[in-house]
C-alpha cells in the first residue's frame, strides 16, 4: 500500500453527487426507521394500562425479541454484502423488508383483552419476534446502501443529513400517539386506540419503506467472484467468515471510536430520556398530570422541529467546512450547554410564569388539545438537540468513510451492510444497558411513580442526574473523537488508491478475457 500522506486527493465530481430526489427517498426509508420503533416504544406502554399485563412480563415482551435482533442484524448485513442480483445486492431485501415489517406491524398489536392475558402474550412475542426479522431484512441493507451511495466525504455527509432530518419527522409524530390514543372522544378504549393508529402506522411505513427501493441507485463496486457464496451447504463456513470480519472490524481504530463515542452520547441520552417526562410533570407541576397536560409531548415534538430545521443544517455546515471529527466536538460541546441548561428551564410553573402558544389548540381530526408551554422551557431546547442531531448525521457519514479504508486494508467485497449492522448492534446493546441503568438512578433517587407527589430532595437528586449523566457521557465522547484521525483528505487519498487498484484489477480481467 502507497503512504496516503505522500498522495494527493482527487477533486470532486458530478459522478460523486446524489441527485436530490434520490437523498429524499433514502430519507424516507429513514423516516420508517425512525417511526416505527418510536411507535412501538409508545405503544407497549399500553401493554400494561390497556391490556393488563404485568410490568415485569411486560418488560419480557421487550427484551426477548431485542435478543433476537442482536443476532439477526450482523447476519442480514453479511448476507446482503455478498448478494448478487440484477436487482442490485440492497434494493430487494429494503423492498421486501419494509412491505414484511408494516404488514407485521399492524398484526402485533391486534390484540383484544377478551382473549386473556396468557394468549396476549404468546400473541404478541411470536408476532413481535418476526417483526423484528422483518425490520432487519428491512433496515440493515438500508443502513449499507447509504453508505455506498456516493464515494464523495462531503457528499456523504449531506446525504446523510437530509436522511436525518426526513427521520426528524417521525419524531414530531410520535409524540401525539400519547395524546390520541387516550382521548376518549377519538376511541372509546385505548385498546382501539392503538389497533387503530397501528394500521396507520403500517401503512404509512409500506408506502415511504420502498421508495429507496424503487428510486435510489446502487452503486456495488465490489467484484461478484470475491463475493461468499450464501448456500445452507456452506452455512458454517460462512459464520466463519462472519466472525473473522467482526474479528477485523474490532482492530479497525476509527470504527471502534465511531461506536465507542456514539454508545456514550446516545445512550447517555437515553439514560435519562424519562426524567424530562418525571421532572415536567413531578416538578415543574408538583405531580398534576391535568396540569402538566401536552407539555412533555409538546418539548419533545419542539426538540425534533429544531433539529430538523437548525441542527442538522448547521451541522451539515460545519462538516463541511471545518471537517467532521471537529464538527462532532464542537456539537457534542454546545449539547453539553443545553443539559446544563436544563436546570434553569426546569423551573416550577406558577400564576407568574410566562407561556408560549397560550389559547393555542391544535385540532387533529375530531381532537383538540391545548399545546401552550412555559416559556423558560425551551431555553435548552436548542442546544440539546444538537447532540443526537449530530451524532447520526456524522457517524453515518463517517462509517461510510470507514467502509473505503476496509476495503484498502482487507479488500472486496466491501462491507457496508455488516459496518452498519455492527454499529447498529453496538447501539441497541446499549440502549438495553442505559434504560436498565435509567431505572436504578431512578430508585436510588427514591422516585416513585405510585406517589402523586415527590420530595424536594428526590426531584432535585433527579435534576442533577439529568444534566450530570448526559454530560459526562458526551464529554467522554468528545475525548475518545479527540484523536480520530480518519479525516477528509486521508478519504480522498484512500479512494484514489482504490480507484486505481480497481482499474488494475478489471483491466487484468479484461486481458484473461481476450485470451
Amino acid at each position: 500500500m502507497e503512504n496516503i500522506n505522500a498522495l494527493k486527493p482527487r477533486p470532486t465530481t458530478t459522478i460523486d453527487k446524489v441527485p436530490l430526489f434520490q437523498k429524499a427517498a433514502f430519507g424516507s426509508g429513514h423516516l420508517v426507521n425512525n417511526l416505527l420503533p418510536g411507535a412501538l416504544g409508545v405503544f407497549s406502554f399500553f401493554l400494561i394500562t390497556a391490556y393488563g399485563i404485568d410490568p415485569a412480563i411486560a418488560g419480557l415482551l421487550a427484551a426477548i425479541p431485542r435478543f433476537f435482533d442482536a443476532l439477526s442484524d450482523p447476519i442480514m448485513g453479511f448476507i446482503s454484502d455478498n448478494t448478487t442480483s440484477k436487482w442490485g445486492r440492497r434494493r430487494p431485501y429494503i423492498f421486501v423488508g419494509a412491505i414484511l415489517s408494516a404488514i407485521l406491524f399492524i398484526v402485533q398489536w391486534q390484540l383484544y383483552v377478551e382473549n386473556g392475558t396468557n394468549f396476549n402474550f404468546w400473541y404478541f412475542l411470536s408476532f413481535s419476534i418476526l417483526f423484528i426479522f422483518a425490520n432487519t431484512i428491512f433496515s440493515t441493507p438500508l443502513i449499507g446502501f447509504g453508505y455506498e451511495m456516493t464515494s464523495n466525504s462531503k457528499e456523504r455527509t449531506r446525504l446523510m443529513g437530509i436522511a436525518n432530518m426526513v427521520g426528524q419527522i417521525s419524531w414530531m409524530i410520535v409524540p401525539l400517539f400519547w395524546v390520541l390514543i387516550a382521548n376518549v372522544d377519538l376511541f372509546k378504549t385505548q385498546q382501539e386506540g392503538v389497533r387503530t393508529l397501528s394500521v396507520f402506522v403500517g401503512f404509512t411505513c409500506l408506502i415511504f419503506g420502498i421508495l429507496p427501493a424503487l428510486f435510489c441507485k446502487e452503486n456495488d463496486v465490489s467484484d461478484a467472484d470475491s463475493k461468499a457464496k450464501i448456500t445452507f451447504k456452506n452455512l458454517a463456513v460462512n459464520i466463519k467468515i462472519l466472525f473473522q470480519n467482526i474479528k477485523n472490524m474490532t482492530k479497525n481504530d476509527p470504527f471502534m471510536r465511531l461506536c465507542g463515542a456514539t454508545f456514550l452520547v446516545f445512550n447517555g441520552f437515553q439514560m435519562v430520556a424519562s426524567f424530562s417526562f418525571f421532572i415536567i410533570v413531578f416538578y415543574m407541576f408538583n405531580g398534576s398530570y391535568e396540569m402538566a397536560g401536552t407539555v412533555p409531548a409538546v418539548f419533545s415534538i419542539l426538540i425534533a422541529f429544531t433539529t430538523f430545521i437548525l441542527v442538522i443544517p448547521t451541522v451539515t455546515w460545519m462538516a463541511n467546512k471545518y471537517g467532521k471529527r471537529n464538527a462532532f466536538i464542537i456539537s457534542t460541546f454546545i449539547s453539553i450547554i443545553g443539559y446544563i441548561l436544563k436546570w434553569w428551564g426546569f423551573v416550577v410553573v406558577d400564576e407568574n410564569t410566562i407561556v408560549l402558544f397560550n389559547d393555542v389548540i391544535l385540532q387533529i381530526g375530531v381532537v383538540k388539545f391545548s399545546v401552550e408551554t412555559p416559556l423558560i422551557l425551551l431555553l435548552p431546547i436548542p442546544f440539546m438537540a444538537f447532540g443526537l442531531g449530530g451524532l447520526f448525521t456524522l457517524m453515518m457519514s463517517m462509517t461510510a468513510d470507514v467502509c473505503d479504508l476496509d476495503e484498502l486494508q482487507n479488500g472486496l467485497p466491501r462491507r457496508e451492510g455488516t459496518f452498519g449492522a455492527i454499529y447498529w448492534w453496538s447501539v441497541k446493546i446499549g440502549q438495553s444497558i442505559a434504560l436498565a441503568l435509567g431505572g436504578l438512578v431512578l430508585s436510588l433517587v427514591g422516585f416513585d411513580a405510585g406517589k402523586a407527589t415527590q420530595t424536594l430532595e428526590t426531584m432535585n437528586d433527579l435534576r442533577i442526574a439529568d444534566i450530570i449523566i448526559p454530560s459526562l457521557t458526551a464529554g467522554l465522547a468528545v475525548w475518545i473523537m479527540w484523536n480520530y484521525s480518519l479525516n477528509e483528505d486521508k478519504v480522498k487519498v484512500i479512494q484514489k488508491e482504490l480507484e486505481e487498484r480497481r482499474a488494475a484489477k478489471n483491466k487484468l480481467k479484461a486481458e484473461q478475457n481476450v485470451i
